[in-house]
Formats: C-alpha cells, structure tokens, sequence
C-alpha cells in the first residue's frame, strides 16, 4: 500500500471526474505546474494505484437496456473446472464483470443485453451452456443509484 497525501488524493479525484486529463489540466486543478502534475501522476502510476484509465460509454445509447447479475453456481468444483469456466466465460461480450466470490455462488456476472428476451438468448445459448455450470440466479438491474471506485 502507498501513503497518499493530500495533493495525491486530489490529483486521484481529478482523474476520477475527467481519467483524459492533462498534466497540465490535472496541475490547474490542484493547484501544481505541469510538470509536478507530471511527476506525480507517473508516480502514481509507476507504484500501481493508477492502473489506466478507461473510456466510459453509455451502454444505454448503444443500445444495451438491461442489466442482470448472476450468481453461478458450479456443479463441480475443481480447479480445473474454474479454470474451464474463466476462460470460456471471458470469451462472451455481453458479460462486462466476472468475480470470483464466496458464498452460495461460485460466480457473480454482470451481463449486458439489449432487451430481456436478448438476455434469455444470452442466459440459455451462451450462459447455461459454460462448462461445470450448474445453478444460476438471475437479479435484473432496476437502477442505479451510485458507482464509484474506493473512498479516496
């Protein structure tokens, strides 16, 4: 873990709003010239704590109306059968998040589609058909009301 100041958490919450920022517009925003900006925003990467930066887009306007969270529940559980399941699970698009939890499931997915009858294509062609899968229970998103990453 890396001890954060002040100005790093800043520099962070800066990055968080706008991740296209420049050195020169994250240094305006906190109050550093460019080239301290500079340096410390390659430190924060250097050590790990800024992993990328990502463009966000809104899956709504491109068309994918529906979120479900799946919780999967493996029939078997050997570590050949999780890895089985990672690799083919990562090969589906629609599927934006998989965690490997503890509890009743196994796996909890975050699944994109364009409409629910889309999502039961997804859930009963690409899904149910994943090797070692046995249970699965689906929660449709309603909405939502806050994402964000870690308090900073």
């Amino acid at each position: 873990m890396m001890d954060l100041d002040d100005t790093d958490r800043a520099i962070l919450r800066a990055l968080i709003a706008d991740g296209g920022l420049s050195a020169k517009d994250v240094g305006l925003a906190v109050g550093l010239s460019q080239p301290a900006a500079w340096r410390r925003v390659r430190r924060l990467e250097e050590a790990g704590v800024i992993r990328g930066r990502r463009l966000v887009l809104d899956r709504e306007k491109l068309g994918f109306a529906v979120v479900v969270f799946l919780g999967v529940k493996l029939a078997a559980r050997g570590r050949l059968d999780l890895e089985a399941f990672e690799r083919a699970v990562q090969a589906i698009p629609e599927v934006q998040l998989v965690q490997h939890v503890l509890g009743v499931y196994d796996y909890r997915l975050k699944v994109v589609a364009r409409d629910l009858a889309d999502f039961e294509r997804i859930l009963r062609r690409r899904v149910m058909t994943l090797p070692g899968v046995g249970a699965v229970e689906s929660n449709v998103m309603l909405s939502e009301e806050k994402a964000a990453g870690p308090p900073i």
